[in-house]
């Protein structure tokens, strides 16, 4: 089976499965650049996200073509799911100058989802957005400032951590 097979078959359920899934893939070469390109596929969006995701998480690198493609799909992103294993990958990639104001616009859509995991993590992704475009500081600081007067207490905590590492804001 190819890794597209593989992830149209996922239930979208398992982590040992999509962690088999990793496993028997991760190594092959353009693993990173396949992966990516499958996030543009409905069927395939969350089980590709996520690989990316943890491929990340794993010490991995992606290289700058690869980086950009990722911001050229932010807006095909559908499910919560995907979006929210694109915004945890925000803190291993380096935000493109090109792509920083389509990320931003990601960023503001996220800010109202549903679910509040997207929200908490979009409030990081400007975070991440403000370390490496200092223009976006003040804006960040005034999202952080809203979102502990108004939103559930889960997205609060993740904005104290982000706090904690030395973001520093009027609160």
């Amino acid at each position: 089976m190819t890794i597209q097979d593989e992830m149209a078959a996922w239930d979208g359920k398992s982590a040992h499965d999509i962690g088999k899934i990793y496993n028997g893939f991760n190594i092959q070469t353009g693993f990173p650049r396949n992966v990516i390109a499958l996030m543009a596929q409905a069927n395939c969006q969350k089980a590709a996200s996520w690989l990316l995701k943890h491929h990340l998480e794993n010490d991995n690198k992606i290289s700058q073509p690869e980086t950009q493609s990722i911001f050229k799909r932010l807006n095909t992103l559908d499910h919560w799911e995907s979006k929210l294993h694109v915004l945890q990958s925000l803190p291993f990639l380096n935000i493109p100058n090109a792509y920083k104001t389509a990320l931003e616009q990601f960023l503001r859509e996220c800010l109202t989802e549903t679910n509040k995991f997207v929200r908490a993590w979009a409030y990081n992704g400007f975070y991440e957005l403000a370390k490496q475009y200092p223009e976006y500081e003040e804006e960040t600081r005034l999202f952080f400032d809203m979102a502990m007067r108004d939103e559930a207490p889960s997205v609060r905590a993740r904005i104290r951590n982000l706090l904690k590492q030395g973001f520093i804001t009027s609160l």
